[in-house]
């Protein structure tokens, strides 16, 4: 494929990854509803079609990380093939971690199960408990691997001078400013809205970078336009 076409594909994409986890958490949000672990059971019991969507939204969101990881090495890996790799495994890794998978399915065959299947309700209590932490630590892990990607590819598109330099450098602050909090905040060194507002700044960056892609597409790296 051409850069431009890689450039189109990563920019669709990056818009379609955004839509997809913002829709997962607004539908796992008020399929899992309530404070217990109970009451989030039965609520799901009771959205059983809608976690069925979550599971689905968990696949496009890895289908989305890996087109990513494809189309970005694309793009930069004539900037530095080392790099460029390193961001492409980080990203592939985020797709395999981040996929919602075991926890949307395993909830989900937990609030419905009957007869023999079905557990007693503290057993239930336990394994819902589980589950739903087994997602967060999942979440956790993947945008680790999301940011240590962004970084390497935001990188690279500075030094190749492939994006507007303002752009770049909003990428490269952003994802850097991410593999720094995400850890401290699972150690539980950060918490409360600083967790919340260090990704701001990556959603003002991956979406105007993603409209630029489609509008604009990426000029071949300063690299290779000096040889």
């Amino acid at each position: 494929m051409t850069r431009n076409t890689n450039a189109r594909i990563a920019g669709f994409t990056f818009l379609l990854y955004i839509a997809a986890g913002i829709l997962s958490m607004v539908v796992f949000g008020r399929a899992a509803g309530g404070t217990a672990i109970a009451e989030k059971l039965a609520s799901i019991a009771q959205h059983s079609t809608a976690v069925g969507w979550v599971f689905v939204l968990g696949l496009v969101q890895s289908l989305c990380a890996f087109t990513l990881g494809v189309t970005l090495y694309a793009l930069t890996r004539d900037q530095d093939p080392e790099l460029a790799m390193l961001g492409l495994t980080f990203r592939v890794g985020e797709g395999l971690v981040g996929a919602s998978i075991p926890t949307s399915l395993g909830l989900l065959w937990l609030a419905t199960a009957t007869g023999p299947n079905a557990l007693d309700p503290s057993g239930a209590r336990v394994l819902g408990a589980f589950f739903l932490q087994l997602g967060a630590w999942h979440t956790a892990t993947a945008a680790f691997f999301f940011a240590v990607g962004s970084t390497l590819f935001s990188w690279l598109l500075l030094q190749g001078r492939m994006i507007p330099v303002a752009l770049a450098w909003l990428g490269v602050v952003a994802s850097a400013l991410l593999v720094v909090i995400l850890p401290l905040q699972g150690a539980g060194f950060v918490r409360g809205p600083i967790a919340s507002f260090v990704w701001g700044p990556m959603a003002a960056f991956e979406v105007t970078l993603a409209l630029w892609l489609l509008v604009k597409g990426v000029a071949p790296p300063a690299q290779r336009q000096s040889t």
